[in-house]
């Protein structure tokens, strides 16, 4: 759906109807770069900043109890013993184990923005990136954000929605769509893209205005047939309920005849 030579990409309506102009990318931030390295640094940090490092454990001075030498020091044939919370006792204290700690990592402001570039241009390259005209939704409603969605043919792919500033009402819309993400542009990160398939970008987030269509209907909802695997799965469930409603039914009739007699 992108034009990689001359940086565009095609236009829908938040509605799923496709406009037959497309939109320029800016060269700004479409200019062709793919930053490997960079990429897999923002996204180390992300994740590792999203650890809250609550692991603990205890050595022995910490743990309750094993203040009395568990049996004398001389006569009992055994290795002297000074306290039953020493490390290779069961219930003893853990030695080397985890504490809590902060997991932190800072990446600079310019590596980041070369990494949400680099992740943007790889997205471009696949053709992965819609641009929609405008997000005005006056209530929040999950079937709009379906529909849309559904109409793009994006059911079953991890779809990103990026938004020009805070939009309530779509947020609310899309918090409910397991595979649907919703956030401003500004507040993207490499992490976001690259876990999305498909991206969808307002268009005044990329700094361009379209103008509504006049008199727009929703699109038609496209809908896939099923695999003939699934088609025959669901046959063999009929008919195997069919007969077990037969034996059943000829069970009953079996247990009835004696009676009758």
């Amino acid at each position: 759906m992108t034009d990689i030579e001359n940086k565009h990409a095609s236009a829908f309506t938040a509605l799923g109807t496709a406009r037959t102009e497309r939109v320029q990318l800016p060269e700004a931030t479409f200019d062709g770069i793919i930053n490997m390295p960079v990429m897999h640094q923002a996204v180390k940090a992300f994740m590792a900043n999203q650890r809250q490092g609550n692991a603990s454990t205890k050595i022995r001075k910490y743990v309750i109890g094993g203040n009395q030498k568990p049996w004398k020091q001389k006569g009992t044939g055994r290795a002297r013993q000074g306290s039953t919370r020493a490390p290779h006792f069961v219930g003893g204290g853990t030695v080397f184990g985890p504490t809590p700690r902060p997991y932190d990592e800072y990446v600079p402001r310019q590596v980041r923005a070369l990494a949400k570039k680099s992740a943007l241009n790889a997205r471009a390259n696949e053709g992965a990136i819609i641009v929609i005209d405008a997000f005005n939704y006056e209530a929040p409603r999950t079937a709009n954000l379906l529909g849309l969605v559904a109409r793009l043919d994006l059911a079953d792919k991890k779809v990103l929605v990026l938004t020009d500033g805070v939009k309530q009402n779509v947020f609310l819309s899309g918090r409910n769509i397991p595979n649907v993400h919703v956030m401003p542009y500004a507040d993207s990160s490499t992490y976001h893209i690259l876990w999305s398939d498909v991206v969808l970008v307002e268009a005044t987030a990329l700094g361009t205005t379209l103008e509504p269509l006049a008199n727009e209907k929703p699109a038609p909802v496209t809908k896939k047939a099923r695999p003939e695997a699934d088609v025959a799965r669901a046959a063999r469930k009929v008919a195997k309920r069919a007969a077990k409603t037969e034996a059943k039914a000829a069970t009953k009739t079996a247990a009835k005849k004696p009676a009758a007699k």
